[in-house]
């Protein structure tokens, strides 16, 4: 299976917005300039993931993107599913009952193992992406990677992150 792009650049984007204050948001452009993508092409996704509820979209000059709901709500395969789709990825176009000498239509019935096999192993991958959350991916501080991640990210966010103004 292969998945697009668009959802390592989602996920990703999902941790740099699950270390934004409450009342933070930060532009596509930021967050693709961050990444070193395509904002167009971010742009894309981050508003699939707005539309499936996972991202907010802020709107105006102090606007972006924040989480839609904490980040300990929000599972691998939600985003997954956000842009790719809820269909399976195999799909069995019943190729057994093509081509000469086809069997009866009651050996139909049920699906092949093929099929069978394939519907199973992705239900165990959806139900390994369902067990991760943003919340448990968004920082290690047990490891030298995840302190220099975390600090190139505060930085950046520093920089970047959009706040509403004082009233």
């Amino acid at each position: 299976m292969k998945l697009s792009d668009g959802v390592e650049q989602a996920i990703h984007c999902m941790l740099m917005l699950s270390g934004l204050q409450p009342d933070g948001a930060m532009p596509a452009a930021a967050l693709a300039e961050y990444h070193g993508v395509s904002t167009s092409y971010l742009l894309k996704h981050l508003q699939a993931l707005a539309g499936a509820g996972l991202l907010t979209s802020v709107p105006g000059p102090r606007g972006g993107y924040r989480l839609g709901r904490a980040a300990e709500k929000i599972t691998l395969l939600d985003v997954v599913l956000a842009l790719e789709g809820a269909g399976p990825a195999f799909r069995c176009s019943e190729i057994r009952q093509r081509g000469p000498d086809p069997l009866p239509q009651k050996f139909f019935a049920k699906p092949c193992g093929v099929s069978a096999a394939m519907l199973k192993a992705e239900r165990a991958y959806r139900d390994e992406l369902r067990k991760v959350t943003i919340a448990e991916l968004a920082y290690n501080p047990d490891t030298e990677l995840g302190n220099a991640i975390e600090g190139r990210s505060c930085a950046f966010r520093d920089r970047h992150e959009r706040r509403r103004a004082a009233s």
